[in-house]
């Protein structure tokens, strides 16, 4: 299992921008086929850094999602969304793997 996780750098003056496109993607991810956490908005601290995290089996099942994340409704009108309201200033994934399992074992 992969966890992709996505740093935005949004502009602080459209969060309710972003906050809509991220509860479009808490639509059409799950539905794609990835395990989404959840989007994360600025609240204290940095007004510019959001974050998306979900799971997805492998780095081939990544592939096969965002083909169908691309064919979804949803999915095509919010990437549209996106770049007329040019409120996403940068955005940059990572696919990282959990180390750290099983938590709280023994000694």
């Amino acid at each position: 299992m992969l966890t992709c996780i996505i740093r935005y750098h949004i502009d602080p003056t459209k969060r309710e921008q972003f906050t809509r496109y991220a509860q479009n993607w808490g639509q059409a991810i799950p539905r794609c086929g990835a395990d989404l956490i959840g989007y994360f908005a600025p609240h204290e601290g940095s007004s510019t850094l959001a974050y998306g995290i979900y799971n997805i089996e492998s780095l081939a099942a990544y592939e096969a999602y965002r083909a169908r994340l691309s064919d979804d409704p949803l999915g095509r009108e919010n990437y549209a969304f996106a770049q007329s309201e040019r409120f996403l200033l940068r955005e940059d994934r990572a696919f990282l793997k959990c180390v750290s399992t099983p938590h709280g074992a023994a000694r």
